[in-house]
């Protein structure tokens, strides 16, 4: 399939993702989705699509051109409608379980027959790790885990790191017992470009990347173990230990788990492009873009937000992240939108769990 410049987009293969990697905390404060509102989101995993379902908006389209990634949407969709929140939480994998398939049986009268034949190809991967283990990037970040982390730093370490501090014993710790010279070697050796488009992420996301990406990692990597508290990270807990434990990203908390499965019925799954969308006659209030603009050209980019803006209402949020590819409203549209309130973008950009992304750009439409 080609952009509207004429370039490949990336096709829709291998699952890229088995959950959310962007923090859906940050997220919902920046959209303000209101009781009623139309919503549209870029699918990924799920969990953010669900997650906007606690705030009780009257539709949520959760789109993605993978296939495989609404699949695992749909299963979760089915999770939360026939198991309990512990058995959801042991199906996800933020819990160990020796009972995932008979979880997953409860699930498969809801699923059509090509999401049941997904996850039956993967059922060896989900019996280890949960459906939320099985994606290339956390297979990446499994790498990490099992193979190079302990040649670094042990368990004890692992643990100590996670447990509640205050600020100044969080500096002290990552200066005296964390950040070793083997440990920056480590992070600029395997968050390097090469490593990572070989193992981690699709090709088609550093086409148009510049800089240093394992500089860029080893930098948000110091700033959520000091700056932020890493007993409170789930996405931290996942990359240390494989699971989250007691530490939930928002879709998985108790306190919102039967919110989530009284509106199930609000959220649409569609298999379609951005553009596609754009041109279908729905009015959207808020939009959770992911860093979907990352993977375009600045052409398409431009075509696409333009498309986006053609779809909103007066007022509407767009919500999406950069990683190393500069993106935000092209100079030819900026007269249709505006910036949030001064500051609030690099706030909530700061204090993201999930903290990968470089920058957090959240714009409101005229």
């Amino acid at each position: 399939m080609k952009h509207h410049d004429g370039e490949p987009r990336p096709a829709p293969g291998p699952l890229r993702y088995a959950q959310c990697w962007e923090d859906a905390d940050v997220l919902l404060e920046a959209l303000d989705v209101q009781p009623g509102d139309v919503c549209l989101s870029i699918a990924s995993a799920g969990d953010n699509s669900l997650a906007l379902l606690t705030r009780n908006p009257s539709r949520v389209v959760a789109l993605d051109r993978s296939e495989e990634q609404l699949h695992c949407l749909a299963l979760r969709i089915a999770a939360y409608r026939h198991l309990e929140h512990a058995q959801l939480l042991e199906l996800v994998g933020s819990r160990p379980s020796a009972r995932r398939r008979s979880l997953f049986e409860r699930c498969r009268p809801d699923l059509t027959a090509a999401a049941a034949g997904f996850w039956e190809q993967r059922w060896a991967d989900v019996e280890r790790w949960g459906i939320g283990g099985v994606g290339r990037f956390e297979a990446y970040l499994r790498l990490f885990r099992r193979w190079l982390l302990p040649c670094i730093h042990g368990s004890a370490t692992v643990q100590a790191l996670l447990r509640a501090g205050t600020a100044e014993s969080r500096w002290r710790f990552y200066a005296q017992r964390w950040n070793t010279r083997r440990w920056r070697w480590l992070i600029r050796m395997f968050f390097s470009r090469s490593m990572m488009q070989r193992l981690g992420r699709d090709p088609a996301f550093f086409r148009y990347m510049d800089g240093d990406l394992a500089g860029h990692v080893e930098a948000r990597i110091a700033h959520a173990l000091q700056d932020l508290d890493p007993a409170e990270n789930p996405y931290l807990h996942w990359i240390l230990t494989g699971r989250h434990g007691e530490v939930l990203p928002l879709a998985l908390r108790p306190q919102h788990f039967d919110t989530i499965r009284a509106n199930l019925d609000r959220l649409e799954l569609r298999c379609q492009s951005l553009e596609d969308f754009a041109g279908g006659g729905d009015r959207v209030d808020a939009c959770n873009l992911s860093n979907v603009f990352e993977y375009m050209s600045a052409a398409d980019h431009e075509y696409t937000y333009g498309r986006l803006l053609a779809c909103t209402r007066p007022g509407a949020r767009l919500a999406y992240w950069n990683m190393l590819v500069p993106r935000e409203a092209p100079a030819s549209l900026r007269g249709r939108i505006e910036p949030i309130a001064p500051g609030t973008s690099a706030r909530l950009h700061a204090q993201a769990r999930a903290f990968f992304y470089s920058r957090f750009v959240v714009e409101v439409v005229r």
